[in-house]
């Protein structure tokens, strides 16, 4: 995946978990079918799922918090099985994890699904790849929250050699994969362009080593974007990494102002409340938004990955076709 040219790369979140497109509202894989299919319709050019197992409020001294009542459980489907779904139903766009948490998946199989939804696909594939952060789906499905970044390090060496050479022969402290390979290989025997998100000086440093495509993660400014845009900068001085050699993406939430739209304060922000969580989100006109996106590009981000929180669903991508139209 490239981010070069004047142009800015627009891709969507497509939203997969409950209370998306409602309260009370489930969402199911006809609503998500529909939205890809638009999706591509309108000219993405990706699409992206995240990767959970459920919401949960966030115990004390979270890093990243969810900020749900106690006791409120939000559900969300499995990304991997809608990622071959959508593999085998779209033509164009690209698309991926966003992303995939290493901890939920032995590295070697995750390596083995990956190069599998790629092949579904044609090769439109982006492998994104992450540490996770969300403590109470660890202890409710049973993974080790502890050392996230150590085994997020152990299993790049194993997910990476597999999905870019095929093969892997490594002993580590929380994983190993001795003597393995992924037979058959894709198309591309260079394997799907990785993606790395992360904040930390370590996840930083590793993006530097082995990215292609780092992200920045959700960002209300530009200018936060380019905060962290700045930090890869110094972990690829670090690893001795020419930094023009990574693409560069951050997420955007955004709202389309309008009927049923929340409102906004003077630096046009509002708040939307979605299965008992609270998002703030960048909300304008269509010109509104569409200068604020290209914001984005001013700083460095050649890719830009929309949640759109208003107005869900497919009626929302219909709305939001003008702002993917001027932008490209």
């Amino acid at each position: 995946m490239t981010t070069t040219g004047q142009g800015l790369q627009v891709g969507l979140m497509l939203p997969i978990g409950e209370g998306a497109l409602g309260a009370g509202r489930p969402i199911r894989w006809a609503d998500i079918r529909e939205m890809a299919v638009i999706g591509e319709a309108i000219g993405l050019d990706t699409l992206f799922l995240p990767d959970h197992l459920l919401f949960r409020r966030s115990p004390p001294g979270a890093q990243l918090v969810v900020d749900m009542p106690a006791g409120k459980t939000r559900g969300i489907w499995e990304a991997w099985s809608l990622l071959a779904a959508l593999a085998a139903i779209t033509r164009r766009v690209r698309f991926g994890p966003f992303v995939s948490c290493t901890s939920f998946r032995n590295p070697a199989l995750l390596a083995k699904v990956a190069v599998t939804v790629d092949e579904i696909s044609g090769g439109r594939l982006i492998l994104g790849l992450g540490a996770g952060w969300h403590e109470p789906e660890y202890q409710a499905f049973g993974y080790p929250f502890d050392h996230r970044v150590g085994r997020f390090e152990e299993a790049l060496a194993i997910i990476l050699p597999l999905v870019r050479e095929g093969r892997v022969d490594f002993q580590g402290k929380y994983y190993e994969a001795r003597d393995c390979e992924l037979l058959p290989r894709g198309r591309r025997l260079s394997g799907p362009p990785v993606l790395i998100g992360g904040q930390g000086p370590r996840m930083l440093r590793l993006a530097a080593r082995h990215a292609d495509l780092f992200d920045a993660d959700f960002n209300l400014k530009p200018a936060d974007a380019a905060a962290r845009l700045q930090g890869l900068d110094l972990a690829c001085a670090e690893v001795g990494r020419d930094p023009l050699t990574i693409a560069r993406s951050a997420g955007a939430r955004i709202a389309i102002e309008g009927p049923g739209a929340a409102p906004a304060g003077p630096d046009g922000i509002a708040t939307y409340e979605l299965a008992g969580a609270r998002f703030a989100a960048r909300q304008g006109s269509v010109s509104e938004l569409v200068d604020h996106l290209r914001a984005f590009r001013a700083v460095g981000v050649g890719h830009v990955t929309l949640n759109l929180v208003h107005p869900p669903g497919a009626r929302g991508l219909e709305r939001l076709a003008p702002v993917v139209e001027a932008l490209r």
